[in-house]
C-alpha cells in the first residue's frame, strides 16, 4: 500500500510538474524540491489521520490530475464578481494564469508592491525569497507541500514599513476550465512591514460547473504594529474541490484580522495556522460556512500564543441544508512564556434538515498559568423560545426564522472592517440565504 501510495504522488508530481515555468529563481529550486519530498513522503490524507478524520478527501484523490489551461474570461465576469466592481488594486487570475488586461492596478505609494507573484519572483527576487515557503514549509501538509513542488503564479502585495494602502487590494480567482481534474496550484504572499496598514480580498468563483482542483496557500507577515486585514471568499463550482492553506506571522502589537467564506464547492478544508510571535497584538479569525446538498466545509486552525500579553479570538458559524456537512477544528496552544494570554474560542452550526450534519472539536493546550481562556460549541436547530419571543411581539413565525437565520450570519459578516467588502458580502449572504425554502419553512 505504501509502495502505490508513493507511486500515485510520483505520478502526480510529474503531471503537475508542467505548471513550473521554464525560468526560475535558483533559489527556488530547493523549495520546490523539498516540497516534492514532503509530498512524496505524506500523500494524501485519509480519514486515519486524527486532523482529517471527519473529511474524507479520496474522491478528490481519484481525479485524473492535469495543469489547468488558461480560459478566457471577460471584463462582465469581473464585474458580476464579489468585489468585482470594488474600487481595488485587482489581480484577475483565469485558471490560475494571471491576467494583464483584466487586472488593474492604479497609483501606488512608495514603498508599496502589488504584483503577480511570478512576476515578482523576477522583478523582486530578493524580497520573496526572504519570505516565500518561510511560514508554510509543506511539512506534515502534503497538499502544501504539492503546492510549494507545482505552483506557478499568484498574488504578491508588500507594504513597507509606515506606508498606508488606503485601498484595498483583490485577488480575483476565475475558474472557466470544463475538465474534471483541472488543477490550480496558486500561491499568494502578503507581507506589511511595521506600522503599516492594508487590506486584502481574496476571492474564488467560477463560471463552469466541473470538478476541477483548487490548491492554494496563502503566507502572510503582519510585523510590529501592522494593520493587516484578510477577506477570503470561496464560492466555486459545487462539483469543485477548494483545499487552502493560510500561514500567518504577528510582530509585537500588531492587529490582524482574517474572515473566511466557504459557500461553494463539493468538498472545502481550509487549514489557518496563526503565529502570535509578538508581545501585545491582537487577532481575530472569523469565519462562516453555508452549505447544501452534499457540500462538506472544513475549516481546522491553530492558534499559537507563543509571546506574553495577547489575544486571539476565533468565530465561527456554520449554516448547513439538506445533507451537507460542516466540520470545525480548532486549537489554541499557549506557550510556557504566553503569560496574560486572552483566549477565546467559538463554533456555532445551525442545522436548516434532519440531514445535515457537524462535526466540531474546540481545543485549548495551555502551558501557562496565568490566562484567561475559553472556548464552546454548539450544534442545533433555531431556538423555538428565540422564535417564540419574536412572535410575542407581533412578528410572524415566516419572518421570525428569517430574522433570526440572518443574525445568525450576520455576527460573522458585521467583523468585517471593510465598509465596501462587509456590504457586497452582507447582501450575497442575504441572497443566497432568501434562495433557500428552509429559511422561511420549518
Amino acid at each position: 500500500m505504501a509502495q502505490q501510495e508513493t507511486l500515485d504522488t510520483t505520478a502526480v508530481l510529474l503531471q503537475l510538474a508542467q505548471t513550473e515555468p521554464a525560468t526560475q529563481p535558483a533559489w527556488l529550486s530547493p523549495v520546490r524540491k523539498a516540497g516534492a519530498a514532503h509530498f512524496a513522503a505524506l500523500g494524501f490524507p485519509s480519514t486515519k489521520h486524527e486532523d482529517w478524520r471527519f473529511t474524507n478527501v479520496a474522491p478528490l484523490t481519484k481525479l485524473n490530475f492535469k495543469p489547468a489551461t488558461g480560459g478566457k474570461a471577460t471584463a462582465e465576469t469581473v464585474n458580476a464578481a464579489l468585489f468585482g466592481t470594488l474600487p481595488a488594486h485587482r489581480l484577475v487570475f483565469v485558471n490560475g494564469h494571471f491576467s494583464t488586461a483584466l487586472s488593474t492596478i492604479g497609483q501606488l505609494p512608495a514603498g508599496v508592491i502589488v504584483k503577480n507573484l511570478a512576476a515578482a519572483m523576477t522583478e523582486n527576487s530578493l524580497l520573496i525569497e526572504k519570505y516565500l515557503a518561510q511560514q508554510a514549509t509543506g511539512e506534515g501538509d502534503g497538499f502544501a507541500a504539492l503546492n510549494s513542488a507545482t505552483f506557478r503564479d499568484g498574488g504578491f502585495v508588500y507594504i513597507a514599513a509606515g506606508k498606508v494602502l488606503e485601498q484595498p487590494v483583490h485577488l480575483l480567482y476565475i475558474s472557466t476550465v470544463d475538465e474534471s481534474g483541472a488543477t490550480v496550484q496558486a500561491r499568494n504572499l502578503f507581507i506589511t512591514e511595521a506600522n503599516s496598514q492594508a487590506t486584502v480580498l481574496e476571492s474564488y468563483v467560477a463560471t463552469t460547473e466541473a470538478a476541477y482542483f483548487t490548491n492554494v496557500v496563502t503566507e502572510i507577515v503582519a510585523s510590529d504594529n501592522a494593520v493587516f486585514e484578510h477577506v477570503k471568499v470561496q464560492d466555486e463550482s459545487l462539483a469543485a474541490y477548494h483545499i487552502a492553506a493560510l500561514h500567518a506571522k504577528l510582530g509585537r502589537t500588531s492587529n490582524f484580522a482574517s474572515h473566511s467564506f466557504a459557500l461553494g464547492a463539493k468538498l472545502s478544508r481550509n487549514n489557518l495556522r496563526t503565529n502570535l510571535a509578538g508581545e501585545g497584538l491582537e487577532a481575530i479569525l472569523n469565519g462562516l460556512y453555508v452549505t447544501k446538498g452534499d457540500q462538506l466545509a472544513d475549516h481546522h486552525m491553530i492558534v499559537e500564543h507563543a509571546q506574553p500579553n495577547c489575544a486571539s479570538h476565533e468565530y465561527f458559524n456554520g449554516i448547513l441544508d439538506d445533507k451537507s456537512k460542516g466540520v470545525f477544528h480548532g486549537r489554541i496552544y499557549v506557550h510556557p512564556i504566553a503569560q496574560k494570554t486572552d483566549a477565546k474560542q467559538t463554533n456555532k452550526n445551525l442545522l436548516l434538515s434532519d440531514d445535515a450534519t457537524a462535526d466540531t472539536k474546540p481545543q485549548l493546550e495551555i502551558y501557562a498559568d496565568d490566562v484567561k481562556c475559553t472556548h464552546g460549541a454548539t450544534i442545533g436547530q433555531l431556538d423555538d423560545e428565540s422564535i417564540f419571543y419574536l412572535r410575542a411581539r407581533g412578528i410572524g413565525t415566516d419572518t421570525a426564522r428569517r430574522m433570526l437565520i440572518h443574525a445568525f450570519a450576520g455576527e460573522i459578516i458585521e467583523r468585517i472592517k471593510h465598509e465596501g467588502a462587509r456590504e457586497e458580502l452582507d447582501k450575497v449572504v442575504w441572497d443566497r440565504l432568501e434562495a433557500n425554502p428552509l429559511v422561511a419553512t420549518h
